[in-house]
């Protein structure tokens, strides 16, 4: 039996979220929808200018990979995290957060000369997510955070896709991918971005190798990576990459391949004030629900009620009481007609 559900490995960031205008991402000179990486001095001069809007900011610790093993975890899965921090007041926040939602990791995790990694997320009134992020040590996170005896005893392995942007973590990426696959462990991996996927396509390809067990991704990332036209044929060009698959498409659901057959999840209508998270969630929420021996229809429908809670409220992650909820109604029955 397998200690760990699942093993994932990303950058830590400690998110800052803010409430912004249309007008202020175009005064500011920044792309709408994506995420930007900036150094330090930039994200400072950002937070300065954007002062009179802190008095709403709210913190978390954060990181795609991160905020899908937490999720993952509060649902009740066995999780491991790879990840680097400094010795600063920001590393330990976010160390403290891990343990606290029951989250693994390594000692060498933590102690780091430098600076914790840093995201600044801006919400505009359309729920869409905007951000700035300074990777700090996450940077530097390689190969030697990697704990292969965890990794070998977990049932999955979680990339974060945002590791390609880095000299240290891509090789970390797809070492963890090349050794999950010598145990036996199977493996999933996030796009995480459609700027990602425009600029790093290569190193994405590099990374996921001969293939993955798991891809996702949602529209965007899609159509990026495959260069189609449209989400169906962009689905069967990325069988090659990937065995199986999981697309996210905000309003209009998720398209779900589980190697046979392509299916159609619906949204759980709800308002969004806050996209920030909710391809995490859903991932996060989809890989626990394959843990406990869900169907991909099943785990899809679990997962889409996460995202579409996350979305309803600020904040990359959910309250822990609010996964009680989320699994109860996974397990009602389904009305018939």
């Amino acid at each position: 039996m397998s200690r760990y559900d699942i093993y994932g490995i990303g950058a830590a960031l400690v998110d800052t979220e803010i409430e912004v205008s249309d007008q202020d991402l175009v005064q500011l000179g920044i792309d709408k929808g994506v995420m930007t990486l900036v150094d330090a001095g930039q994200q400072t001069d950002l937070i300065r200018q954007l002062s009179g809007h802190l008095v709403a900011s709210r913190r978390a610790s954060g990181g795609s990979g991160a905020n899908s093993i937490i999720a993952a975890s509060y649902l009740g899965a066995k999780t491991f995290y790879s990840c680097k921090v400094a010795d600063d007041e920001n590393g330990e926040f976010y160390l403290n957060d891990l343990a606290a939602a029951g989250v693994a990791y390594t000692d060498n995790s933590a102690g780091h000369a430098g600076v914790t990694g840093r995201c600044l997320v801006m919400i505009t009134p359309d729920a869409e997510r905007t951000m700035t992020t300074f990777l700090g040590i996450s940077e530097t996170l390689s190969v030697d955070e990697i704990d292969e005896f965890a990794l070998a005893q977990s049932d999955w392995a979680y990339i974060e896709g945002y590791l390609v942007t880095s000299a240290s973590g891509k090789p970390a990426a797809k070492r963890l991918r090349e050794l999950a696959a010598q145990s036996g462990v199977r493996t999933a991996i996030s796009l995480s971005d459609p700027a990602i996927v425009r600029f790093f396509k290569s190193g994405l390809q590099e990374i996921i190798g001969d293939g993955v067990d798991l891809l996702f991704c949602n529209s965007a990332e899609a159509l990026e990576f495959t260069g189609a036209s449209n989400i169906d044929a962009a689905l069967e060009q990325l069988k090659p990459w990937a065995s199986q698959m999981a697309i996210t498409r905000g309003a209009e659901g998720a398209l779900l391949y589980d190697g046979v057959t392509v299916t159609h999840i619906d949204a759980v209508p709800t308002t969004a004030v806050d996209s920030n998270g909710a391809g995490d969630m859903f991932a996060g929420s989809f890989l626990y629900g394959l843990s406990r021996g869900m169907t991909f229809t099943d785990a899809g429908k679990l997962a889409s009620r996460a995202a579409s809670m996350v979305v309803s409220q600020f904040g990359p992650r959910l309250r822990p009481e609010q996964f009680g909820g989320i699994k109860a109604a996974s397990c009602k029955p389904q009305a018939t007609s």
